[in-house]
């Protein structure tokens, strides 16, 4: 079996507070070996190139450190200025400067140059996301002659919206150097179609087969999964235990609604907390009945954008809080911290209904994970966006349009009074789906498809 190379833009393949790609991509790495390189988070005063070598919880990790005028210009300003609210339909957020991408373009470079040693010639190599769109085109033009596949963990937004960002055309060409292009969903797979057939005049068969010219690649929908027999496992660990306990007490009784998210405009907070509180204007029986827990830790938090969603939010749960709350009780518990897997798997086994309600979202592992860390005897019932790549592989939840306040409301309403054995059936059906889509069948969908196609013939392709 070919060693896999796993090439993003963050490394982080142990500690306790891991997002989702990072616990998938660690679980890929620990069944077929090899190396995941990336930035390290850390700045440099001058580029050198040298890369640290590490072992965490059986994984190979290589990372470098940037200069701060590659993070101001390709992290900061490129990928989360540019692309990613373009990306999540936010075209009102999103920022156009040449220095971005030329800053994007030169950080690419970057990766590309100080990857190619630890690339071997049977290696997949496998990029991820919107980061590295240029990665593979720049390994290419290196002489790099490996399959390279990537994955795309965010939508691809509709052609009329692309056609927005100045570089569109270009960025969309480099992905050609890829062997192998993964999606969530088949939405965000035939939006990419769309732009390419229309704008680069290509053709796609009924087996995913894209044809641009000269150049042939594979197209696949393949929705990431979690490891859900260890995420079951963490809910009955005994800190997660000790985290059900303490969440449960501090309940007094009322019935826990929960939110887990990163602090971020396309997570729909602001949209969640006005549906709740939709939800106890309309039913006032319910008042002291129900608390919601919004988890929320920061992200970028030196973009301007996601300084005035926290404020934003900030003032929403106290202007909500301010009018309901009694002596007694508070309707929002509004915490700007993150917890580690374990104790999440507590909190989300606690709670009768797990909120995850994106305004849009490449998939949505937090669904899967509330999914996995139920009580089959005793299951909660998961409100999930329309929006959320996961709402295509989990109909068994409740469904709502998360910019409806009234959407979210009734579906609240309907989740707290759910008859237990409905509540049984809907989860069953979804841990089934969790269990037989899980991060194994994901990375091994993925890389089987990668592992037959044909490498290409090496050559350069025009630069964004």
């Amino acid at each position: 079996m070919s060693r896999l190379i796993v090439i993003s833009n963050r490394v982080s393949a142990g500690g306790g507070a891991q997002g989702g790609l990072a616990v998938a991509l660690s679980a890929a790495l620990r069944e077929h070996g090899g190396i995941w390189f990336g930035w390290s988070g850390n700045e440099t005063s001058e580029f050198t190139g040298h890369i640290n070598m590490e072992r965490i919880d059986g994984v190979t990790t290589a990372t470098i450190d940037l200069e701060e005028q590659d993070i101001e210009e390709y992290y900061d300003g490129y990928a989360n200025r540019t692309l990613w609210p373009l990306f999540h339909y936010r075209i009102d957020l999103a920022e156009y400067e040449r220095s971005f991408a030329d800053g994007y373009r030169r950080a690419n470079e970057r990766f590309a140059e100080t990857a190619l040693p630890l690339i071997e010639p049977n290696d997949l190599v496998w990029v991820q996301d919107y980061h590295m769109f240029p990665l593979g085109r720049e390994l290419r033009a290196r002489g790099v002659e490996n399959r390279i596949g990537f994955f795309l963990h965010i939508p691809w937004p509709p052609r009329r919206l692309l056609a927005t960002l100045p570089e569109a055309r270009a960025l969309t060409e480099s992905l050609l150097a890829y062997n192998l292009i993964g999606f969530h969903t088949d939405e965000w797979l035939q939006s990419f179609g769309d732009y390419v057939s229309h704008e680069l005049g290509g053709t796609i068969d009924d087996d995913g087969w894209l044809t641009v010219g000269e150049r042939r690649l594979r197209l696949i929908a393949c929705p990431v999964g979690i490891d859900a027999k260890e995420f079951a496992a963490l809910a009955a660990s005994e800190k997660a235990r000790e985290t059900y306990e303490r969440v449960r007490v501090s309940a007094v009784g009322r019935t826990l609604i929960v939110g887990v998210d990163r602090l971020d405009y396309s997570k729909g907070l602001e949209e969640r907390f006005l549906g709740y509180e939709r939800f106890l204007t309309e039913h006032p029986e319910e008042r002291k009945e129900v608390t919601l827990l919004q988890i929320a830790p920061p992200s970028r938090g030196t973009v301007d954008s996601y300084q005035r969603i926290r404020s934003n939010l900030e003032g929403l749960a106290g202007r909500i809080n301010g009018a309901h709350a009694g002596l007694d009780w508070v309707p929002i518990r509004y915490v700007n911290q993150g917890y580690t897997r374990d104790m999440l798997a507590g909190v989300y086994r606690a709670s009768k209904v797990g909120l995850v309600t994106p305004l849009r979202d490449g998939m949505n592992l937090v669904a899967k994970e509330y999914v996995a860390a139920q009580d089959p005897d005793d299951p909660g019932v998961l409100i999930l966006s329309r929006f959320a790549g996961a709402a295509e592989q989990m109909p068994e939840a409740l469904l709502v349009n998360p910019h409806s306040a009234e959407e979210i409301s009734d579906a609240l309403g309907r989740a707290i009074r759910m008859p237990r054995e409905e509540r049984i059936r809907r989860w069953r059906a979804l841990m089934n789906g969790v269990e037989e889509q899980d991060v194994m069948w994901w990375s091994k969908r993925f890389t089987d498809a990668l592992q037959d196609c044909q490498q290409p013939t090496c050559g350069t392709m025009e630069r964004i």
